[in-house]
């Protein structure tokens, strides 16, 4: 059984993306944006394990026309999410017009990786056990949104995260942006918020702010990434996705915090400037990165 550096686990959605400027009807999801991201800096080491059905399969078949290797699940349907954007593109109205089965360990048992990158969606994508199984053959990397998100007909309401103080123990990296995180800890400033959900035994803290840019919290330590300055800002749908994918890939290749956190960022801002997954190259991320 290959052993791969980093498996990203997450549905692959169908989205309805509503923004002053367009309507757009596309896939999207974290295993999605993660997929394709990593597939403009090297997928040879990589997996995607997703679960959607039949109907998507063409999103699938065009991610791994860019050479990346996907593990498909079977699922009843697919999610699809509306979200709908108002001027100020870190604000989002969503609703979920479906709902995909969740992952279980039966179905992740053959999987072997350095690193396991959970994309939550929905509250139940991922249930505790899991996390535990995974956390017993590397390092979970975990995307806090999914667990703040239950799904009430077809509209999602914010909700705290039931099981986080047993969750948490076996989650070495987790990725929130400021609400999330305000969610989870109940504290508004993220220097504070960090140190409880390391407090909770999470090693790593990612805390993403927007246009404030992003905060590292790791061994004690804290790493302030600024924001590099978009030239257009079209669509951040994905940005958050885009971000751990920079992340995940420059940790893996021995950066450091600060190193793997501007990479990140500079990912995202390109991100910013279209529609869809990120699709430039390393040499693109590290002109800007390099200009600071």
């Amino acid at each position: 059984m290959k052993k791969y550096d980093i498996c990203c686990v997450g549905h692959i959605t169908l989205d309805k993306i509503v923004t002053p400027k367009q309507t757009v009807y596309m896939p999207g999801g974290t295993s999605f944006y993660f997929a394709h991201g990593i597939s403009c800096l090297n997928p040879s080491d990589f997996l995607l394990v997703t679960a959607l059905a039949e109907s998507e399969m063409k999103a699938v078949e065009d991610i791994r026309a860019k050479g990346v290797e996907v593990k498909v699940l079977p699922s009843r349907n697919s999610v699809y999410f509306e979200n709908t954007y108002g001027e100020n593109q870190n604000n989002r109205t969503q609703r979920v017009l479906a709902k995909a089965d969740p992952f279980t360990v039966e179905g992740l048992k053959d999987v072997d990786a350095k690193i396991y990158h959970l994309g939550s969606l929905l509250a139940d994508d991922f249930p505790l056990d899991v996390i535990k199984c995974l956390s017993a053959k590397g390092v979970v990397s975990v995307d806090a949104q999914g667990y703040l998100r239950e799904v009430r007909g077809d509209k999602v309401f914010p909700v705290d995260w039931e099981e986080k103080r047993e969750a948490l123990k076996y989650i070495t990296i987790l990725k929130a942006n400021e609400h999330e995180s305000e969610v989870l800890t109940g504290e508004t400033d993220p220097y504070k918020a960090a140190r409880i959900l390391a407090d909770w035994g999470v090693k790593e803290v990612l805390l993403t702010l927007g246009s404030e840019g992003s905060l590292i919290y790791a061994g004690g330590e804290y790493y302030e990434i600024p924001a590099f300055e978009p030239d257009e800002v079209v669509d951040a749908t994905g940005c958050g996705d885009t971000y751990m994918t920079g992340f995940l890939y420059m940790r893996n290749k021995g950066a450091s915090y600060r190193e793997a956190g501007a990479f990140a960022a500079a990912m995202c801002t390109i991100k910013l400037g279209a529609s869809g997954p990120f699709s430039a190259s390393e040499k693109e991320v590290e002109r800007i990165t390099n200009k600071k």
